[in-house]
């Protein structure tokens, strides 16, 4: 189970998401000399400057040749090393994707692929930089775990649990910037209880189930706050292992309450929304709540910032309460 170790939580309370695992690193770099880090000419975007400056015989830069640098993990791990592989989300779960395939995850090496400009973060950057196939492409790789942190605490808790507490193949899916859904730190007590695989639920409700990963986790916070002045109960789960998830948190859910609404700033094809269906479903009529998915719906999105094209399309609380409402209306 991770924890913040020698760190305050107040050290990364006030930071974006990226510079949080950018401190983190760095710390993992100090306690495991096996740690090393590449990037894809980015660097300062990914926030390895400070491993760098510390550790400059251990951090080499590719330059913009994703899947070589994936390649070149693969090797470092069969040396024993622990290979960090940094750069932008789009570029390394569409460039690198048969890279992390064959080289990384069909031989289950210890590789942690981190990704950051996920989602709709750079969203002037129109859909050549968006990020919201990855979930998809990851999911569909056998023997890799996926994480998506949804607070800067959480990004540094979870940077350290994949890289030193998990051994194997992982795709970090961080926030890059300040903005994580609209509201404030989600951790606010020290003892934060993190362990990959299983969901922490930040709310209790009886009504309906709000499950989020990544920045989506502060839109379902504010949802469940709109939701309780309607007189309904939700419960939010942060769900920041999409690969393997949390099957018991997902059927108690489905058993407890009267349906589930899935929030994630990625395409609902592929995503956490019918991988949350497709659990509750196998466990067959004694748990078939019905599920609702808030997302990208399988379109391409606009050009704009990333809280216009958030509500844009459709990631807002109108979507989420109208979803809430739709399944405890029917």
């Amino acid at each position: 189970m991770a924890s913040l170790d020698g760190f305050t939580m107040a050290s990364f309370k006030e930071m974006a998401g990226r510079d949080s695992y950018g401190k983190m690193l760095a710390q993992c770099g100090e306690e495991d000399e096996r740690v090393v880090v590449l990037n894809a000419d980015c660097q300062h975007p990914t926030r390895a400057t400070l491993f760098a400056a510390r550790f400059p015989e251990r951090n080499f830069n590719f330059g913009i040749a994703e899947a070589n640098m994936i390649s070149a993990a693969a090797g470092l791990a069969i040396a024993g090393k622990i290979p960090v592989a940094a750069g932008f989300g789009f570029a390394i779960s569409l460039r690198a994707a048969e890279q992390i395939r064959t080289n990384v995850c069909y031989p289950n090496l210890n590789v942690k692929v981190v990704t950051t400009a996920t989602g709709l973060s750079m969203g002037t950057g129109g859909p050549t930089h968006h990020c919201v196939e990855d979930l998809a492409l990851m999911r569909g790789i056998p023997n890799i775990t996926i994480v998506c942190p949804a607070s800067p605490i959480e990004n540094a808790i979870a940077t350290r649990a994949c890289l030193l507490e998990h051994e194997g193949p992982v795709y970090l899916r961080l926030v890059r910037g300040e903005d994580f859904g609209g509201t404030d730190e989600i951790y606010q007590k020290e003892d934060i209880s993190f362990e990959i695989g299983k969901a922490i639920t930040l709310r209790e409700g009886a009504d309906i189930t709000l499950m989020a990963h990544g920045n989506a986790v502060g839109l379902a916070l504010l949802c469940a706050e709109k939701l309780e002045e309607l007189g309904v109960g939700a419960r939010v789960i942060n769900m920041h292992t999409v690969k393997p998830l949390d099957k018991e948190t997902i059927w108690q859910a489905a058993e407890e309450t009267r349906g589930i609404v899935t929030i994630e700033e990625n395409n609902v094809a592929g995503g956490l929304g019918e991988a949350v269906a497709a659990v509750v479903a196998a466990k067959g009529r004694e748990s078939l709540a019905p599920v609702r998915l808030v997302g990208i719906q399988d379109e391409f999105c606009k050009i704009g910032a990333s809280k216009d094209l958030w509500v844009e399309h459709g990631l807002n609380e109108e979507s989420v309460i109208g979803a809430a409402r739709d399944i405890l209306e029917g």
